[in-house]
């Protein structure tokens, strides 16, 4: 009996103590663990900036790169040039776009791909191209300047009020004062202002100005022609309203 319970008491101890060192180890091991996924976690949220970035490189080359078209009043079109014959330049918008369509060769100054930029145009008085290859570069960026920084603000509103005082008469010439207007804006002086110019150096240069000029009177037409119209509408609705009511706002 002694014996049985001297034994019985040996066997309770040894399975509380393994109980003990599998609850301490357990812990440890646990812990262990947990810290080594964490670990590995903020290492692979570390990487995935630097992941991105990898992707984002690889889509940008591997996007379709276009090739330019430098036209000679100073627009460019993108697109992927795929024959020039004598008297066109054939182009896609991508490779993978089945529709062509042609430019005129004529209208080129040149065009640039993968190998570099191709000149098409070429000094030759008999046909009008006054300027050599060099004073043409000067010709297309002044018209480019002039194109985005000249802006005829004042041809436009002082067109519109003509319009609108040429509509509101109800006479039957009324549009001839806005559209004389349109054609004779385009004679005063243009006035290049040096924050509308990239590279203040090309005013040294003739053709830069010449072509900065013929845009910025290009612009002034335009705007003028927009106002007038505008202002036509405008006059002629008010005098259609005010001819309803019985009414003559000039008699």
């Amino acid at each position: 009996m002694d014996f049985c319970f001297i034994f019985g008491m040996q066997i309770y101890s040894e399975i509380k103590f393994i109980q003990q060192i599998n609850c301490h180890f357990g812990f440890r091991i646990t812990h262990y663990f947990t810290n080594t996924k964490l670990l590995s976690m903020n290492k692979f949220f570390l990487k995935i900036p630097a992941l991105l970035l990898v992707l984002l490189v690889n889509s940008m080359f591997s996007q379709e790169r276009k090739d330019t078209i430098l036209l000679q009043n100073g627009d460019i079109i993108s697109g992927k040039v795929i024959q020039l014959t004598n008297d066109d330049l054939i182009v896609k918008e991508s490779e993978k776009v089945v529709q062509e369509f042609k430019i005129d060769r004529e209208r080129i100054f040149s065009y640039t791909d993968a190998s570099g930029e191709h000149v098409l145009y070429a000094y030759d008085t008999l046909i009008g191209n006054d300027f050599t290859i060099e004073e043409m570069r000067y010709f297309i960026r002044g018209e480019q300047d002039g194109r985005k920084g000249f802006k005829a603000r004042p041809a436009f509103y002082t067109n519109l009020v003509i319009g609108a005082a040429g509509g509101i008469t109800g006479s039957f010439f009324f549009p001839i004062p806005a559209f004389a207007f349109a054609i004779l804006v385009g004679i005063p002086k243009v006035k290049i202002k040096k924050s509308t110019i990239r590279n203040l150096d090309d005013l040294n240069h003739p053709p830069y100005i010449m072509g900065y000029e013929r845009m910025a009177r290009r612009n002034r037409k335009i705007q003028a022609l927009v106002g007038g119209g505008i202002g036509l509408v405008a006059g002629l609705g008010t005098f259609l309203i005010l001819q309803a009511s019985d009414k003559e706002l000039i008699k």
